[in-house]
């Protein structure tokens, strides 16, 4: 099997919140996705998407991911979509890092791969593990009673995790605005409930220290990522009671050997697109795994295509490990695809289709905006 043809569509994808607040006054009204079709020799279509967030989350940006394409694309052309490992290897001769472009190829081969093999992803990803993977909201940073009106407004809809956005400005209230958000958003927490406060790398140990300092004993809540550098949050590791999860500061495998080595969390996020694809995702699963961390299983956002690809790797992944898994379809408005995986009881389940499970909206996604033949 060969690959012949990559075509790129460029789909915006807006917030379904309005206005999505993160640490240090970034907001978003919506997210710019880049959703790969990739054919090959036998007829079999993949389908990849990629949706960074923003331009100020990580180093990736939606117009940065189509000029790396063109580079990418090229470069994988004529090779067999399966030999998954060695599709990223090219990838990596062509261009440095670009994690975000990399994904849409990746998740796309993956998708060939399963209905090549007449497979669901998560069964090539190690095998389902029976049962609902359990949903994690996202709650942007607002007024500590919007925002705990929006996680019981989640919980209603049967999530059974919440991530809670902090990093208020000095001028917006600073550590004890975030304080009053914590204690809003976990004043209702039920028994079964997990629930992540993340800065997304937008405290200073300072902040981070005093807002802690004015929390009640007794809160039930994993702190992640508070702090931008690995200086500081080694330097807010050894003073923390609460358990610490690392999101932006993993990319890479070595990026989490390095968080192992120095004991520096307890658990990692793990976005599809921030680590660059299915096949480093299940690369670091795997070592979180080995090494008792848990995971979180998400992306950097994105719509039905994205959801697909976090909802395989998390069915695969041993509960013991796993917390929760992001479901993507509930931050945006726009559905690309049908993907039939239902939110019931507070869960999801891959579909038996073999590969990804996703059936793209072509009108929706409309003409393609690169094309790149064999």
């Amino acid at each position: 099997m060969k690959i012949t043809a990559l075509d790129v569509h460029a789909v915006h994808l807006p917030y379904a919140g309005g206005v999505y607040r993160l640490s240090g006054g970034r907001q978003y009204q919506g997210f710019d996705a880049a959703i790969v079709r990739m054919e090959t020799d036998t007829g079999l279509i993949g389908w990849g998407e990629t949706t960074p967030f923003g331009a100020s989350y990580i180093e990736a940006h939606a117009g940065g991911v189509l000029a790396a394409l063109e580079e990418l694309a090229p470069a994988v052309l004529g090779m067999d979509p399966r030999h998954h490992d060695r599709l990223y290897d090219r990838m990596d001769m062509a261009m440095k890092g670009q994690h975000a472009a990399k994904t849409a190829i990746d998740v796309a081969g993956w998708d060939v791969s399963g209905k090549a093999m007449g497979m669901p992803v998560a069964d090539m990803l190690g095998g389902r593990i029976d049962g609902r993977v359990p949903l994690i909201s996202s709650i942007g940073g607002d007024t500590p009673e919007a925002m705990r009106a929006s996680v019981a407004d989640f919980r209603a809809r049967g999530f059974f995790g919440h991530s809670i956005k902090i990093g208020a400005t000095m001028a917006e209230g600073g550590p004890a605005l975030d304080a009053e958000r914590i204690m809003a958003c976990l004043a209702d927490k039920q028994d079964h409930e997990w629930m992540l406060v993340d800065a997304n790398g937008g405290l200073t140990v300072e902040h981070a220290l005093r807002m802690m300092a004015l929390l009640p004993p007794g809160l039930d809540f994993v702190l992640e990522a508070p702090c931008a550098t690995w200086a500081e949050t080694l330097s807010l590791r050894a003073r923390l009671n609460h358990p610490l999860l690392l999101d932006e500061l993993v990319e890479t495998e070595a990026d989490l050997i390095n968080a192992i080595r120095h004991d520096a969390c307890d658990g990692a996020g793990l976005k599809i697109s921030k680590q660059g694809g299915l096949t480093p995702t299940r690369r670091q699963r795997d070592i979180c795994r080995a090494a008792g961390l848990v995971t979180s299983i998400q992306d950097t956002v994105g719509s039905d295509i994205a959801f697909a690809a976090v909802l395989h790797v998390a069915q695969s992944t041993p509960r013991s490990i796993l917390r929760c898994a992001l479901d993507t379809r509930a931050m945006v408005s726009l559905t690309t695809a049908g993907f039939d995986a239902p939110v019931e009881n507070g869960g999801a389940m891959v579909p038996d289709a073999p590969g990804l499970g996703v059936t793209p909206d072509l009108d929706v996604l409309g003409d393609p905006v690169a094309q790149y033949r064999r």
